[in-house]
Order: structure tokens, then C-alpha cells, then sequence
């Protein structure tokens, strides 16, 4: 079946952005127990771009399909789960890139380089690292793991922070978010 990505996030309402999270389908790699243990022999570069072997993989329904099995563990190490197998990836900054984020309704709901959507909040918390010359901002994706927001979508959080005041936060889903690093 070939993949229809999501319409542009300026373009949907934050209804439709549930219900696209919703209808992605996920596996439930949180109840899957494999027992074999081993290396993915793949790596995921700081600007998001997944390599196999030292090769890049192109394919982007490949990708997104890699992505969908992405857990961190509390140590921080990533790996690629299925019901039969737990192989390790390196992950060089975080496993998501966010790409883009809208505002509405006191929510904020980011898009990621796998075209999957992150609405803001409790269980989704963002969270600014570095220092105030070179902030680095993240959001909770799912399974512990993380997007990093890219420059642009970084950018488009201060517009919306610097509308709400002099605050440098910003809020989403009832909870809030300070946009200096910790």
C-alpha cells in the first residue's frame, strides 16, 4: 500500500492532528519482551538522516518504518524493537527532528522528519538545553525517545513565546514550558 504523508500542519486543525496521531497505528513495543539481544549496525545522524553500515538509507517508507520500532531505554541507549529482537542503534542527538509546529487552541502540535505529528503537553513535554547563546530544544515523541527542533521550527516557538509577552515560555495541552535552558 503506498504512503500518503500527512497534509501540511499549517493546513490541518488540531482535531485532525489527534486523529492523524491516532490512526498512525503504532506497535506496542512497550509489551513485546524479545529475547534476542544483538546490533542494528545503523546509526541516527545529528541532522536526522538514518544510516545503515556506514550507508544512508534513502527509502523513506523504510525510514518511517525503522522510526515506528525506535524506544529509548532510561539509560539513554536506543533500540529497534520487534516482538522477536532488541538490536541497539546509535543515535547521535535525538531519534526525531522536528520540522515544523502550529499553535491553536492552546496546544502546540510539532510535525518530525518521519512525517509523524507531537501535539505538546504532559506526556509529550518539551524541554531547552545548552546555554542562551546555543539552546537546543526538544520535545517527547514516545517510548522515551525525543525530537530535536530544527532551527526554523526553534525560530517559530520564540514568535510564538514573544506573543504571549515577555515570558520566554510557552504553554500547551494545561501544561508549561520555559524556553531557557535548564
Amino acid at each position: 500500500m503506498p504512503y500518503t504523508p500527512p497534509p501540511d500542519l499549517a493546513g490541518m486543525s488540531l482535531m485532525e492532528v489527534a486523529q492523524a496521531m491516532h490512526d498512525r497505528g503504532l506497535p506496542p513495543l512497550d509489551q513485546w519482551q524479545p529475547e534476542h539481544v544483538g546490533d542494528s549496525e545503523m546509526r541516527i545522524a545529528a541532522d536526522g538522516r538514518w544510516y545503515h553500515q556506514g550507508g544512508e538509507v534513502k527509502r523513506t517508507a523504510m525510514v518511517r518504518a525503522f522510526a515506528s520500532l525506535l524506544l529509548r531505554d532510561e539509560d539513554g541507549q536506543h533500540w529497534l524493537v520487534t516482538p522477536h529482537q532488541k538490536l541497539s542503534i546509535e543515535v547521535e542527538d535525538a531519534g526525531f527532528i522536528a520540522t515544523d509546529v502550529k499553535c491553536e487552541d492552546g496546544a502546540l502540535a510539532f510535525r518530525l522528519n518521519t512525517d509523524d505529528l507531537v501535539i505538546a503537553g504532559p506526556d509529550n513535554p518539551l524541554s531547552v538545553e545548552g546555554t542562551a547563546e546555543e539552546p537546543a530544544a526538544y520535545v517527547a515523541v514516545r517510548h522515551g525517545t525525543r525530537a530535536r527542533l530544527d532551527r526554523s521550527t526553534w525560530l517559530q516557538l520564540a514568535e510564538i513565546a514573544l506573543a504571549n509577552g515577555d515570558d520566554p515560555s510557552v504553554s500547551s495541552n494545561g501544561a508549561r514550558f520555559s524556553l531557557l535552558p535548564a
